[in-house]
């Protein structure tokens, strides 16, 4: 299998990218590098980490005030250890979830996406390639994976370094050139050098206990209405009423906007580390140029979905299988985004090139 040719010179590719989101590029500093780079996103992928963690503790204080709340004087020595049974057991299926992820998650993924490994004697260009890159990032050579597919992409698994894939589309290793394959596979590399699929099972797992208390919660809330109401029938000060009315709100605002802001995080997360993997790429291959046109290749592409791709997986991959548009691919933007936008990604290599 060999590389596409380039319809356009390099050159010529850069000058029209630069012509088209000047105003993108200027917004960065005159003397950018991609040291800056990482050391930003690294600092705002730590924040967003700390973040979570804060917001998984203040879901769980304000499930155990409001429990107390409602149970009085007496009430939170009976009621308190159920909350912190119901906590324990949130935290045991963290664990197991994770522990699955960490053993069979990356097999899990492989299969979904119908991915197939290929030794080097089955395209010893590509081998060469991600060769060179594990080289560079000092990392032991991952295993190489194709997927059965015309679309533009690719995605990194594997809990640590020493068990690492590499998967790449049919289309990408068929239409890109080789310093673009080779940027692509450079950011793959990244994110196996910046342990993201590590950090991407702690977001996931904070984020699957914050749903599972907000909704444990909510119902542990309304069954406890429903007994205090008929208990409070027989009371004159109707306190109990109000501690109840209380408890509902505070379970409805913890059941909607927890998750949400739990999920929030969780994207922004991901968008961090998507900068950060460019970043990486730009370090491995000293080439700026190479990353900003693969990425650009990849939203011109006219076939961009991958069949196999879904909610669940979509995140791993350089840029959103699911997106067809490629007005949307270059520039959709949102808090629940998986990836940035590729029109900023790309003026970001730009930035680095003046």
């Amino acid at each position: 299998m060999t590389s596409a040719p380039r319809n356009k010179s390099a050159g010529d590719q850069l000058d029209a990218m630069r012509t088209k989101l000047a105003a993108e590029i200027s917004a960065y500093p005159g003397r950018l590098t991609y040291q800056n780079l990482i050391r930003k996103n690294k600092r705002d992928s730590a924040l967003l980490i700390v973040l979570m963690l804060a917001l998984t503790s203040l879901v769980g204080a304000a499930i155990a005030t409001a429990i107390a709340a409602y149970g009085g004087a007496s009430a939170p020595k009976q009621l308190i250890p159920s909350a912190i049974l119901g906590l324990a057991a949130a935290f045991i299926v963290g664990v197991g979830t994770s522990l699955w992820s960490w053993f069979s998650g990356t097999n899990a993924i492989l299969r979904m996406s119908g991915a197939h490994e290929i030794a080097k004697a089955d395209d010893p260009p590509l081998w060469n390639v991600v060769e060179e890159m594990a080289i560079a990032a000092g990392l032991p050579m991952p295993r190489v994976y194709i997927i059965r597919d015309n679309a533009l992409n690719a995605f990194a698994a594997g809990r640590d370094p020493e068990h690492a894939v590499v998967a790449i589309t049919q289309g990408l290793r068929a239409r890109l050139p080789r310093d673009e394959l080779q940027a692509v596979i450079a950011h793959e590399m990244a994110h196996v050098r910046h342990l993201d699929i590590r950090f991407a099972m702690l977001m996931a797992t904070l984020v699957g206990l914050v749903v599972f208390a907000a909704d444990a919660f909510l119902r542990i809330a309304f069954r406890g209405s429903m007994h205090s109401g008929g208990r409070s029938r027989g009371k004159s000060d109707g306190g109990g009423g109000a501690a109840v009315i209380v408890i509902i709100v505070i379970a409805l605002l913890l059941a909607v906007v927890a998750p949400l802001g739990a999920r929030f995080l969780q994207m922004a997360y991901s968008r961090k580390r998507e900068y950060l993997a460019d970043a990486g790429a730009v370090e491995l291959t000293r080439d700026p140029g190479a990353m900003a046109r693969a990425l650009n290749h990849l939203t011109q592409d006219p076939e961009p979905l991958v069949e196999a791709a879904n909610r669940g997986t979509a995140h791993m991959f350089i840029v959103n299988p699911l997106i067809k548009s490629a007005r949307a691919r270059l520039d959709r933007s949102s808090v629940f985004s998986s990836h940035p936008p590729i029109r900023d990604r790309i003026a970001r290599m730009l930035a680095l090139l003046r």
